[in-house]
């Protein structure tokens, strides 16, 4: 197959995975973001850098939001929100850091192909995404691409369409935006 004859693949999945999420499961993180006064997204490997543009993002809209792991986030308190994105959901570091948060009173929020993993069962609030595991052993979705390549793609795509809907529910735009744009480059 040619290049883009793989792209044709991959947005074909994409397109595919849409219909499967959860608007009811979504909403209530949209909910949860928008009444926590910190957010904390942490994801190992690619899913942590889904999660870090998702933070961008978020700082873009004016939430204080932070990656877990920079040197430069806050400490979680209680009613802070902590998301982790981790298509097994098994991830010992990460499990870790769920279990720490709950300690401290946060919410936890997993964005997962696995529910019912060990951070499925500790969230709070569960987004089941379509895809497979990076070892492709766990997941309902038949794959052309690599490892866990689906399940980042669509969390990264279901991110921005969160960040859609906080820009709808609180009036903004990207010109808005642009303003919290780094301006040091």
């Amino acid at each position: 197959m040619k290049t883009t004859q793989y792209l044709a693949a991959v947005v074909e999945e994409l397109s595919i995975t849409v219909p499967l999420i959860s608007d009811e499961e979504t909403e209530k993180l949209v909910d949860k973001i928008l009444e926590s006064k910190k957010i904390f997204v942490a994801g190992a490997g690619r899913s942590g850098f889904m999660g870090k543009s998702f933070v961008m993002r978020m700082m873009h809209i004016g939430i204080d939001a932070y990656v877990v792991g920079e040197t430069v986030t806050a400490n979680l308190e209680e009613d802070d929100l902590l998301i982790i994105g981790s298509g097994s959901g098994e991830t010992k570091t990460l499990v870790a850091i769920a279990e720490k948060a709950k300690s401290l009173g946060g919410t936890v929020a997993a964005i997962t192909i696995s529910p019912e993993s060990t951070i499925g069962k500790l969230a709070d609030i569960t987004v089941r995404l379509p895809g497979v595991t990076k070892d492709q052993s766990e997941g309902d979705f038949k794959t052309v691409q690599p490892m866990g390549s689906l399940f980042e793609q669509t969390m990264l795509l279901i991110y921005d369409a969160i960040i859609l809907r906080f820009m709808e529910k609180k009036g903004l735009d990207s010109n808005k935006m642009y303003g919290k744009h780094a301006n040091l480059e």
